[in-house]
């Protein structure tokens, strides 16, 4: 059984992630899904939980019946890069593959010697976590970004007042801090 690994922030999850996630799953038998930067939320560019971030996941995989092959497991940050795929490797049951476009992600598992496979990327002008904050964060209409159960998910939890909120207070310290330099 081939069992592959996808990561992500998922602030929030978005319909790129979930072509991302059913295109790694064309390629595996299984997929183990990592939620990064678990220890970070109330953040403007972290505003949801890891906790919150699974569950958008469980719902949304769920309702496509995938939920099955996946297993969800989220990951602190390491800040010493060299020592990630090593801790990586200690919390999640082996893989053989990686899927991912970032980066830093590709660099750190290539080095280690995985095999790691860019996803194609789905309507990436305007299908980025960034672009669904702004418009939440604005007023704009975001549902057509993100899976019905995550818009359902987070509009019950109050997600899209929090990310509101977050950006009044950090627009609000950007002009105080202009201010006083």
């Amino acid at each position: 059984m081939s069992t592959s690994l996808f990561v992500g922030r998922f602030q929030p999850l978005h319909l790129g992630h979930l072509t991302a996630i059913e295109y790694a799953l064309k390629h595996s038998d299984r997929l183990i899904i990592l939620v990064g930067s678990a220890e970070k939320s109330f953040e403007l560019r972290n505003p949801f939980t890891a906790g919150e971030r699974v569950e958008m996941l469980y719902l949304t995989l769920k309702a496509k019946d995938i939920i099955s092959r996946v297993l969800i497991i989220p990951i602190p940050d390491v800040e010493n890069h060299m020592l990630w795929v090593p801790f990586v490797e200690s919390i999640v049951p082996p893989f053989q593959k990686v899927f991912s476009n970032d980066y830093l992600t590709v660099a750190l598992f290539r080095m280690h010697g995985y095999e790691v496979e860019e996803v194609p990327l789905y309507r990436r002008e305007e299908l980025m976590a960034t672009e669904v904050r702004r418009r939440m964060a604005s007023g704009g209409n975001w549902a057509p970004l993100v899976p019905h159960q995550v818009y359902d998910y987070l509009m019950k939890n109050k997600g899209e007042e929090r990310v509101k909120q977050l950006w009044s207070y950090y627009t609000l310290q950007n002009q105080n801090n202009k201010r006083f330099t």
